[in-house]
């Protein structure tokens, strides 16, 4: 997993699209991204997120991926973000990290974002996206289940192994939660701090969902469902 952050001297551009093979953007929506990266090279810029919060029932980071006002974390799903991070990621990151990657699934585009976000001291930025990504989704129904989310009053924490519930338990997205949790804890440890920084970002076009005509907007596409 770690060998999709490679230095290949293939990419020559600044700028690197990351996507999933079942990802599906609009030339609208990458188009844009585009954009905003090139006024923020240093950051990654991206579509569905998540973010982290300290779980003090547990003593240990959780994540969670539904929709708030918060995020901490862009998938590389969907992302533009330097080229350099590649060289970083592969010459600068100690082997075990790469390793750890490479034994857990879902757990290098965590990696990436704690990379960045330590080098940078900088969140990562989401900009607007037509359709609700794919994995953004089927987290969302996790979340609904109980295996993911801040927890709300006098509910427990999610971010507690156990939280899970039962009918979740053994399956593949239970298994991949837990992956992820662990996942984030582990890096945490290694980097002996929590590297992740908060955010209530979000850019979208101008005059994005305005009232105005059409025809004085760039990205109208963007505002169909």
């Amino acid at each position: 997993l770690s060998d999709r952050f490679f230095p290949f001297e293939a990419i020559q551009t600044d700028a690197v699209l990351s996507l999933d093979e079942d990802t599906s953007l609009s030339t609208s929506e990458v188009d844009f991204a585009f954009l905003v990266w090139r006024s923020f090279p240093e950051r990654i810029v991206g579509f569905p997120t998540q973010s982290h919060f300290w779980d003090p029932e547990q003593g240990r980071w959780g994540y969670t991926s539904k929709w708030t006002n918060e995020l901490s974390i862009v998938l590389t799903a969907a992302a533009f973000y330097h080229r350099y991070y590649h060289n970083l990621f592969t010459e600068y990151l100690p082997t075990g990290l790469r390793e750890l990657v490479d034994g857990l699934a879902a757990c290098e585009d965590i990696l990436m974002n704690v990379l960045v976000a330590a080098v940078t001291k900088l969140p990562p930025i989401k900009v607007t996206q037509r359709k609700q990504h794919k994995e953004g989704a089927a987290q969302q129904a996790e979340c609904r289940d109980g295996a993911a989310g801040t927890p709300l009053p006098g509910q427990q924490s999610p971010s507690a192994p156990h939280s899970a519930p039962a009918k979740l338990k053994g399956t593949a997205g239970s298994r991949r939660f837990s992956q992820r949790q662990d996942c984030l804890n582990q890096l945490a440890d290694w980097f002996g701090y929590m590297p992740l920084l908060s955010s209530q970002l979000r850019l979208d076009p101008v005059l994005f969902k305005d009232q105005v005509s059409v025809l004085r907007k760039k990205y109208p596409s963007l505002e169909k469902p």
